[in-house]
């Protein structure tokens, strides 16, 4: 490819939309949700386990997320967030200690995704 060419395709005009802090928290929470249900239903618990670490890390980094004093969201609405990923955190333990299951754990992502996308509906 020559300069011009090269010129022209830097300056050309981006295809791909610029996706807000949302949607690129719904896309991470639903590419974890469906590794984590994939691996429910293939009863392959290496899998799950690798699911549950990395549901895991996201709770984590949304609870140190939401208990930062400069976090914007409403304080009842980060109580509840560190209160699910204090929830997730003691229920993938009893997952990984094949004591529960990982029902209750979709499900919570599952309303989390349902809110993520009524609010990029308002948005």
């Amino acid at each position: 490819m020559n300069a011009y060419a090269q010129a022209q395709r830097a300056y050309s005009p981006v295809n791909s939309p610029t996706k807000t802090t949302r949607g690129i928290e719904y896309e991470v929470i639903a590419r974890i949700s469906h590794r984590l249900k994939a691996a429910v239903k293939s009863k392959n618990y290496n899998a799950l386990a690798e699911a549950l670490y990395d549901n895991n890390k996201l709770w984590t980094a949304l609870a140190i997320d939401v208990a930062n004093p400069e976090n914007l969201l409403p304080e009842e609405l980060r109580a509840r967030i560190f209160y699910l990923a204090d929830f997730t955190r003691q229920h993938t333990s009893k997952v990984l200690m094949k004591q529960d299951n990982a029902v209750p754990l979709l499900e919570i992502n599952a309303a989390i995704l349902k809110g993520l996308k009524q609010e990029a509906g308002k948005q």
